[in-house]
């Protein structure tokens, strides 16, 4: 079984660094070979691929953009009326992942329209959704692209966020049906909305694409104090066979690198994998 790959998520660690390019240099020299970026829009894509390069980083995962920040948006691929707001951001989203070499887009649901009840809306946000990522997965298969389905929880994170539930994002998938669209699990969301972890990875990781991980309910790094065991859960994923990456995505509780003691025993332990594996 080979040792898991991880991936540090520069939206979210070295918060004591401004900017993705001295994120990414800190998660090189930190011992990362991956890394992730929410959203990179506000760098040039050149710009940002040639540092990830010169830190010794493959690019894994960026997001569709939000949309409308300060009209509250967070996505927009399930929205009514903002179908060709997705669209243009998904050729800004391809544009990117093409520059960087990064082989994966999370596409992004979005919210619960303000003001709207989401069970009188939820029929027409899926309808709009598998609208939305019917075009996504041909726009995605001619660059060899991956779309991603993250479930966000709606008890702590993000009370009006359409996908909430890795039951709700499979059912989608089925009905899209695309085999270049996957889930994306967050343990700390589906820990939240769910739990029955152990189940919800066996039955679901045949179609995951990419994992991240956070402590729960803190979203604290893996090793801080909390409900995960982190331990078993990397030894469950070993076990069954995952190949893709593990995202660092949490909320460093002090220096992000003194916080990677949990990562350096993972290392330890198991060994770092191969570049290339």
């Amino acid at each position: 079984m080979a040792p898991l790959r991880f991936s540090a998520n520069v939206s979210w660690l070295f918060p004591e660094l401004s900017g993705l390019p001295a994120r990414l240099r800190a998660a090189g020299s930190a011992g990362f070979e991956a890394a992730e970026v929410a959203w990179p829009y506000a760098d040039p894509p050149e710009a940002l691929a040639c540092t990830a390069r010169e830190a010794g980083l493959q690019v894994v995962l960026i997001n569709t953009p939000p949309g409308d920040r300060e009209k509250g948006e967070m996505g927009l691929g399930a929205v009514p009326g903002r179908q060709a707001a997705f669209r243009e951001g998904l050729e800004q989203a391809v544009l990117y992942a093409k520059a960087l070499g990064c082989p994966r887009i999370h596409l992004m649901a979005g919210r619960v329209p303000q003001g709207a009840e989401r069970a009188a809306v939820r029929a027409e946000m899926e309808t709009v959704f598998l609208e939305n990522l019917r075009h996504a997965a041909g726009v995605l298969a001619q660059e060899n692209l991956v779309g991603l389905l993250e479930p966000i929880n709606t008890r702590l994170t993000d009370p009006w966020y359409f996908l909430d539930s890795p039951h709700q994002a499979a059912a989608i998938l089925q009905k899209v049906g695309r085999p270049n669209l996957q889930l994306q699990m967050d343990i700390f969301h589906w820990q939240i909305m769910d739990g029955n972890l152990t189940g919800n990875i066996r039955e679901f990781l045949p179609i995951v694409g990419h994992v991240q991980v956070a402590q729960v309910p803190g979203r604290g790094d893996p090793g801080s104090p909390g409900e995960l065991n982190f331990p078993y859960l990397f030894q469950l994923l070993e076990d069954e066979g995952y190949k893709g990456f593990v995202g660092c995505e949490y909320q460093p509780q002090g220096d992000t690198v003194e916080g990677l003691s949990w990562l350096r025993s993972y290392w330890d332990r198991r060994g770092r994998p191969q570049a290339g594996q």
